[in-house]
């Protein structure tokens, strides 16, 4: 009796990690980027308003992130490491953008203070605004609480995907190492 539950115990951590690892979101690597969304930008030179981060990125290297926790303290861990990598590679043109989910009202105040908390230098945070929605091409997973893509020439070439609560430090130092791939030193 006791072996026949340590073995459904096994069973079903180890089916807990395969689907976790399953989880996929968003275009994978070597797709196309599918393109031109405006989301309401609370941080960066379009503060305030909608505009296009997809098309401000241009074939530029690009991290875009897409969230549903505003005030996630592991997302703003990644967050802060894109934002650093990002002003690292100011010569190579590299934008990085985060996009949140959910409602506007409570987000945006969320996103201002974690800016200030991070110290935010180049990285523009943005809210799914409802009227010019994230693409549903995009194929964000509604499992996924954290998707992100790294491309270059609007082509992935790296892409994570995290359940809730299952982002780690070693992820972020993952998602960091691959900006070599956007970004030729």
């Amino acid at each position: 009796m006791i072996r026949n539950v340590l073995t459904a115990a096994v069973v079903a951590v180890l089916g807990g990690a395969v689907v976790g690892a399953d989880l996929k979101s968003g275009p994978q690597v070597g797709a196309k980027v599918p393109g031109a969304f405006a989301p309401y930008n609370v941080t960066g030179e379009d503060a305030g308003k909608t505009a296009c981060l997809y098309c401000r990125g241009g074939n530029s290297p690009v991290v875009a992130i897409f969230a549903r926790t505003g005030d996630d303290a592991m997302t703003q861990k990644l967050i802060k490491a894109v934002d650093t990598e990002t002003a690292k590679n100011v010569k190579a043109e590299m934008f990085s953008f985060a996009v949140f989910s959910g409602d506007k009202a409570k987000l945006e105040p969320q996103l201002k203070d974690a800016a200030k908390k991070v110290e935010l230098k180049t990285t523009v945070l943005a809210i799914d605004d409802k009227e010019d929605p994230i693409p549903e091409k995009y194929a964000l997973n509604k499992d996924a609480d954290v998707t992100v893509i790294l491309y270059v020439d609007r082509v992935v070439k790296a892409n994570y995907s995290f359940a809730k609560g299952k982002l780690t430090d070693k992820d972020i130092e993952s998602v960091v190492k691959d900006v070599t791939k956007i970004v030729t030193p």
